[in-house]
């Protein structure tokens, strides 16, 4: 039997009657959008990945063509039917194919000149196979989700039809159907989706390490006479409580006299509401004594609850133990999916911790109570920002604040990037004359400014590889300012910008931002939280050349 007569036999004819369907004009932006889809955008992507984003891309870029054939057909402007439309179907698929395959052929040399710059090791190869196969999957789902769609709004207008006039039928057939798939999308699959990971991250969240064993020292969250159970500490509050550096590491590291650091934690199930969680860190710290220190810092955690060791280890071998840490859980989702499903998560508990421990601050001596900073990682750093009003404190005001990584839309980050002097690139912006905020990356540029720090300081880590930092919804329809020269060292110049295809690009490097080595993306290294918490806080007793030395003594650690 030939391939017409199975083409026009039962069962070839649903296949015959959906290749014939398929508007030339969207294969070929479709291949264009899955071509620029190729090119390296800020987060290496492995090929299971880039097969997912590729499919996005060609949908989207199919469906863009579709929408300018239907317009053309709406106009009512001349077009090809019978066997002319066939043959340029024919015609637009191999254009496709070709401007498919030239693509997949470059695209290792993109993603390894991006490796090369975050010292990541070359790949023989970008996985054509995997990606082509896991696009075409996922078009498909699209495209049949999509036409199905098309068939119940059709459907439904034509049983409107009936009873009102034709145009008005068709938008409320349309309205109702977008109401009816987003129901189901957001309801049951995005609600099933969030049920699904809520379990795994409460299960992980429950789990006791090896290396977290409850501690026996008075002084520490979870040990005898401590208010908070160890039990309800979380995974991550376990870890940062048993983790060091102790005592003898720091003064070891540091060849200084030091104390033992103290580190409050009180985690999601340790207390039943954000205002009792924060007045149990509060008498927890009273209980250590900790306001008795040099220095004390609120540190809001990630959405799993997680506290980077890499800036808290930073932190008390630069102010030689003398530091009290707080640190409150809200969840423990990971940031990216509390940043996409809510970006106002964990508010509430960071305005309670600060009210509590601000209060009881602000009521000792100015000359003996400790010097107060914030600190965020991540969506750490959103809810810090958002942790109080200026009018909170603008008559007693803490120290500084310390916040890395912050997410495209933290407040202050936005306001003040926009505000930038003239000049200076979004990824690594200066402000005024520097002497209240100040912008660093890898790259230590903190003694640049004009003018000499102020009372009150904060300070910007920010790689511009993160996407976390540099995801800008806008990019769905203009450039992105971090695309402009001069580029951050760590963001590829082959780079282009597509409209649609960039917006899904960051879209998925938002999700991979931790995924590249320490010192890009989202994973911020030691090196540069020592330079940040120096500055921060005048690193007392520190020349440069300790500074770098205890650089090299913590790496000399490193496994």
């Amino acid at each position: 039997m030939n391939t017409s007569n199975r083409l026009s036999s039962p069962a070839g004819r649903p296949v015959w009657a959906f290749l014939q369907a398929l508007s030339g004009v969207g294969l070929i932006i479709g291949a264009l959008f899955f071509a620029a889809s190729l090119t390296p955008s800020l987060v290496p992507r492995a090929p299971l990945i880039q097969g997912a984003l590729s499919g996005f891309c060609l949908a989207a870029g199919y469906g863009l063509g579709v929408l300018l054939r239907w317009l053309w057909l709406s106009l009512h402007l001349p077009s090809v039917q019978g066997r002319a439309r066939r043959r340029g179907l024919l015609l637009a698929a191999l254009v496709s194919l070709s401007i498919v395959v030239a693509m997949l052929w470059w695209a290792a040399g993109w993603q390894n000149r991006l490796r090369a710059l975050m010292d990541m090791e070359p790949i023989d190869s970008a996985g054509p196979w995997t990606i082509a196969a896991v696009a075409l999957a996922v078009f498909a789902v699209l495209v049949l989700v999509f036409r199905l769609f098309g068939i119940i709004a059709q459907r439904l207008s034509n049983r409107l039809a009936r009873h009102i006039p034709g145009p008005p039928a068709a938008v409320v057939a349309l309205a109702v159907t977008a109401m009816m798939f987003w129901t189901i999308g957001n309801g049951v699959l995005v609600g099933g989706v969030m049920r699904f990971l809520d379990g795994i991250y409460s299960e992980l969240d429950s789990r006791f390490d090896d290396d977290s064993v409850q501690p026996v020292d008075a002084f520490k969250t979870g040990g005898p006479g401590s208010l908070v159970d160890w039990a309800s500490l979380g995974r991550a509050g376990r870890r940062l409580v048993a983790a060091g550096p102790d005592q003898a590491m720091i003064e070891q590291m540091s060849g200084a006299a030091a104390l033992e650091p103290l580190r409050v934690y009180v985690g999601l199930n340790s207390a039943e509401t954000p205002q009792a969680r924060a007045e149990l860190a509060l008498q927890e710290l009273i209980r250590i004594r900790a306001f008795e220190r040099t220095n004390l810092v609120i540190v809001t955690p990630t959405g799993t609850g997680w506290v980077d060791p890499e800036s808290q280890s930073a932190l008390e071998y630069i102010l030689h133990g003398d530091v009290a840490s707080v640190s409150v859980q809200y969840s423990y989702l990971a940031s990216w999916i509390a940043l996409l499903a809510d970006p106002s998560y964990g508010v509430e508990t960071s305005r309670a911790v600060f009210a509590a421990i601000y209060g009881h601050w602000r009521t000792l001596p100015r000359d003996l109570r400790p010097k107060l900073y914030l600190h965020g990682l991540s969506l750490g750093a959103l809810n810090s920002d958002l942790s109080h009003d200026l009018h909170q404190v603008i008559g007693d005001p803490y120290q500084g604040a310390l916040w890395a990584g912050p997410p495209f839309n933290t407040r202050t980050w936005v306001s003040v990037t926009a505000a930038r002097n003239p000049g200076t690139p979004s990824w690594l912006p200066t402000f005024r004359d520097g002497s209240v905020i100040r912008f660093t990356s890898q790259r230590n540029t903190l003694r640049e400014a004009p003018a000499p720090w102020g009372l009150y300081r904060v300070i910007f880590l920010q790689y511009a590889s993160d996407a976390v930092a540099f995801f800008d919804p806008r990019a769905l329809w203009r450039r992105p300012e971090w695309m402009n020269k001069p580029l951050g060292p760590d963001v590829s110049p082959d780079r282009v910008w597509i409209p649609v295809v960039t917006f899904l690009q960051l879209g998925f490097d938002i999700m991979l931002a931790v995924l590249p080595p320490k010192g890009f993306g989202h994973v911020y290294a030691f090196d540069h939280y020592v330079d940040a918490w120096a500055s921060l806080t005048d690193q007392p007793g520190w020349t440069d050349e300790a500074l770098e030395l205890l650089k090299q003594k913590v790496a000399a650690l490193q496994p």
